[in-house]
């Protein structure tokens, strides 16, 4: 583990940016960039474009340590490069911004109010592939869609469980289950998720910490005691749909709790923008994520 990275991650101020989507994602990213379907007629020029996407924001002035403690990545991009360099080593190298890989294959089929992760056979040699490609961390997603207590126990023993294998390859989970901003009882699950969280930490062995990743909390600081954990090395937050001005409105409302946000990181950016203009929105986004995820 590169102890720098790990001062940055557990000490620096900023937010998480997250460039991580994958295959289900991407078509919906690209047209909020202004890239519609007919753009490209199959998965590779899908995917191209979006990397394309990915490094006009990572190489842009207003992408900085400044305010970025990390990126997160899909497979496919830390696979790839920017201007010639390997994707992570050049987050690293050139911005001093620490390079995080997804890992999850997508979701499983609603079951007991969540949607667990779907199986990962191959997680192993990915995770290698990580290290090698000098990943400090991890990030994987489940969802939790109403309060049903049997399923919030699976979704946080599998987030554990495979945090586990994560930890045992030197690397640093995320542990992301999400709790649906839309669901009536959104609360009620929350409370479920924080209590099983909190005392499944007891599971870790002395010096291993993990991260969570978790969707802003209906009672302001519900996480206060995870964020000051000593085996928790951040919380951060989602945007989970909110606009990125609701997101950060409540972010600031919750003291330690900095911001991890895809779309609303890229909301307003365009393919169609100049440089200058480009530059311009993507600052004042950074800006403004980035004073949410201060307080």
């Amino acid at each position: 583990m590169n102890e720098d990275q790990k001062t940055r991650m557990g000490t620096g101020q900023g937010f998480i940016a997250a460039l991580d989507q994958s295959g289900g994602s991407t078509p919906k990213a690209l047209k909020l960039y202004g890239i519609p379907e007919s753009e490209y007629s199959n998965e590779e020029e899908m995917f191209a474009l979006v990397h394309q996407m990915r490094t006009r924001m990572i190489t842009c002035p207003s992408f900085s340590k400044e305010h970025i403690l990390a990126a997160i990545l899909f497979e496919r991009t830390m696979e790839s490069s920017v201007e010639n360099i390997p994707t992570a080593q050049f987050l690293w190298e050139r911005k001093g911004i620490v390079p995080i890989l997804k890992v999850d294959k997508g979701l499983a089929d609603a079951t007991d109010g969540v949607k667990l992760m779907k199986p990962m056979p191959d997680l192993d040699s990915l995770l290698d592939r990580a290290v090698s490609n000098g990943i400090f961390g991890t990030k994987m997603r489940s969802v939790i869609l109403e309060h049903n207590s049997k399923g919030i126990t699976a979704i946080v023993e599998q987030q554990y469980e495979i945090g586990q294998q994560i930890l045992a390859k030197g690397l640093v989970p995320i542990l992301e289950p999400e709790a649906d901003i839309n669901a009536d009882d959104r609360e009620a699950s929350e409370h479920q998720l924080h209590d099983e969280l909190l005392t499944h930490l007891d599971s870790l062995a002395e010096g291993q910490q993990v991260i969570f990743k978790l969707s802003i909390p209906v009672k302001d600081n519900l996480y206060a005691d995870l964020i000051a954990d000593p085996r928790v090395l951040r919380v951060v937050a989602l945007s989970g749909g909110f606009s990125r001005d609701e997101a950060c409105e409540r972010l600031k409302r919750n003291h330690g709790l900095i911001a991890s946000f895809s779309r609303a990181l890229s909301q307003g950016l365009t393919a169609q923008q100049s440089d200058e203009e480009f530059t311009a929105m993507m600052k004042a986004s950074i800006d403004e994520i980035a004073a949410a995820s201060a307080t």
